[in-house]
Parts: structure tokens; C-alpha cells; sequence
């Protein structure tokens, strides 16, 4: 997936590359996992790293329906249960995830300007009653903030799985020189060769 540049002076091309960037941190939170470590949930929630990017592909499409105007299903059982990877390996999670954010984009840079309404879905506890539609700037930015809050929680779980930390593992996942300030994550056994 091509990473977008969070420096330019289109609004809508900084925006989606600002969410772009949260939806990396979130993937790399699942850099060198295995199966079985990508589903633990070894913090206080019940959150797994591969969990949290289900989750993420799944309030992409929900949002990306609301941009198109599409009926929203409202259905609180599939949001809770959005949050657990079941069977789906790791690899095809990060492929559902890339497609839901490359149809986001698209649903994004279709609409016809950011100030196209967003109609909001009626029976959602957590929407607000006294307002019809939001627009799709303001979705856009939530994205950011939802993905961001996510990835945070993905920090903190792969932080509780094997003490990976996020810079750790993003040099790895890029490849960069162990320096004096940062050495790519390797497993443990890696480390004592």
C-alpha cells in the first residue's frame, strides 16, 4: 500500500495521509507476531493486536457506507464482535484491512467536496439525537482519531505480548540501521544469536 505524504497544501490528500499514517502504526503493532501472539489479549481489556486491526477494517466500511449514503445496519452485536479475530489469519486481516482503507480513500476523494453531508444513522447510542448529518471533513477526522486511539491500544497490548515497542518496531518493519538511539525489534531468540 502507497503511503501518503502528510505534507502538502491539499486539504483532503493531508488529511487521508495523516490516517494513512495511524493505519500504518496500527499494521506494525503486528510486525513479527505470530498467529497465536497476534490473538493474545494480555492486558486488562480483552483487546489483541489482530483484533484491533478487524475492528479497524470493519468502522472503515461502516463510515465509508455512511459517506455513499448506504443503510447502516445498526447491528451492536457485529460492532463487539468486530473486535475478535476469529480464524482469519493475521495475513489475510491486513489484506481486508488494506481493501477497507483503499475503499475509504475512494469513497473520500469522490465525494465532491469535504463539506458533503454525512447523513447520520438514527438508533445509534453513541450518535448524537440533535443532529442529521455531519460532513465528510468531519468523518475524516474522526477516522484519524479512531484509528489513532486504536493504534495506541495495539501499542499497548504488543507492548504486554513481548515488551515490543512501537519505534522498535517500525525500524524493524522498515528496515533501518540499529543506531544510538534505536535498535530494531528482533524475537528474543534473534537477539541472544
Amino acid at each position: 500500500m502507497t503511503q501518503r505524504n502528510t505534507v502538502g497544501t491539499d486539504e483532503r490528500e493531508v488529511l487521508l495521509g495523516f490516517l494513512d499514517a495511524q493505519r500504518k502504526a496500527l499494521r506494525t503493532a503486528l510486525h513479527g507476531l505470530t498467529e497465536q501472539e497476534a490473538r493474545l489479549a494480555p492486558s486488562a481489556s480483552a483487546l489483541s493486536v489482530a483484533g484491533l486491526v478487524k475492528h479497524a477494517a470493519s468502522v472503515e466500511r461502516e463510515w465509508t457506507g455512511m459517506i455513499r449514503a448506504q443503510p447502516s445496519s445498526n447491528d451492536f452485536e457485529k460492532h463487539a464482535a468486530s473486535f475478535q479475530p476469529g480464524e482469519t489469519s493475521v495475513a489475510d486481516l491486513l489484506k481486508d484491512y488494506e481493501r477497507a482503507a483503499e475503499d475509504t480513500d475512494a469513497a473520500i476523494l469522490a465525494a465532491e467536496d469535504l463539506d458533503q453531508p454525512v447523513p447520520i444513522p438514527k438508533g445509534v447510542p453513541w450518535f448524537p439525537k440533535d443532529i442529521d448529518a455531519w460532513n465528510v471533513r468531519w468523518v475524516l477526522v474522526h477516522l484519524i482519531e479512531e484509528t489513532a486511539r486504536h493504534a495506541g491500544h495495539a501499542d499497548i497490548v504488543r507492548e504486554s505480548v513481548d515488551g515490543a515497542q512501537a519505534i522498535e518496531l517500525q525500524a524493524a518493519a522498515e528496515g533501518w540501521p540499529e543506531n544510538g538511539f534505536i535498535k530494531p525489534w528482533r524475537r528474543k531468540e534473534q537477539a541472544e544469536d
